[in-house]
């Protein structure tokens, strides 16, 4: 990868709509070029996908929580299967610590939230954090500063 696909990514996490022409300008090549290079970063995974970022709280979801689990390894078989299933995970992580699930979900209501932590439970104990506000939303990791490091 050189300083043009790692502006290119750093556009694409910006705004995933951006037009061809648009990108190519900002990074002085053709757009057929710039969309070769596109393709060739999707091909190799890179590039896993383009999403629509939406506002839950416009959509009634007015309860963001973090969840940690303290599950035993032996459990994850049918763990995983449940959390893929359940819409109002918004990410599943594994982690190092006390706890060995760390899980973000979105929900309607506190009742949702409760009957979701009830079923959650059947794994192991958990400790719950409600979101109250969120300083940094989700954004895309700083393929720039990668860039900087290299020169």
């Amino acid at each position: 990868m050189d300083k043009i696909d790692l502006k290119l990514l750093s556009l694409l996490q910006e705004n995933a709509r951006y037009p061809l022409k648009h990108l190519a300008e900002e990074v002085f090549l053709s757009s057929p070029a710039v969309s070769t290079r596109i393709d060739r970063l999707e091909k190799q995974g890179i590039i896993k996908g383009y999403t629509a970022v939406v506002d839950p709280l416009k959509l009634g979801y007015h309860v963001t929580a973090f969840i940690n689990l303290e599950m035993h390894p032996s459990q994850k078989p049918s763990f995983y299967p449940f959390i893929e299933a359940c819409p109002n995970v918004l990410e599943c992580n594994c982690v190092t610590g006390q706890y060995s699930m760390l899980i973000k979900v979105a929900f309607r209501s506190t009742v949702e939230l409760d009957t979701f932590i009830g079923q959650l439970q059947k794994y192991g104990n958990t400790q719950t954090q409600i979101v109250f506000s969120t300083s940094v939303e989700h954004r895309g990791v700083s393929v720039l500063a990668e860039d900087a490091s290299e020169e």
